[in-house]
């Protein structure tokens, strides 16, 4: 298992949007992206680090692994 890198919201939007993920809607600093197929809906903080918790969190839910996650980010 890979460990979790340091990143910002909008490299952790930019790498789910590669996997289908689409912004809907941004209150404040919180970005809404779904999918269609299934249907699933995730919250991204735009913030400059993302902490790891949260980013593990955001992971899970995108049904995705670390390394998945991590190839995406290239």
């Amino acid at each position: 298992m890979s460990k979790l890198p340091v990143i910002s919201g909008k490299e952790c939007i930019k790498a789910l949007e590669k996997t289908g993920y689409k912004v809907i809607r941004q209150k404040g600093s919180h970005i809404v992206l779904t999918t269609s197929n299934p249907t699933n809906m995730l919250v991204v903080p735009n913030h400059k680090e993302i902490d790891r918790g949260t980013l593990r969190a955001i992971i899970r839910q995108a049904n995705l692994t670390i390394d998945e996650f991590i190839s995406l980010l290239k």
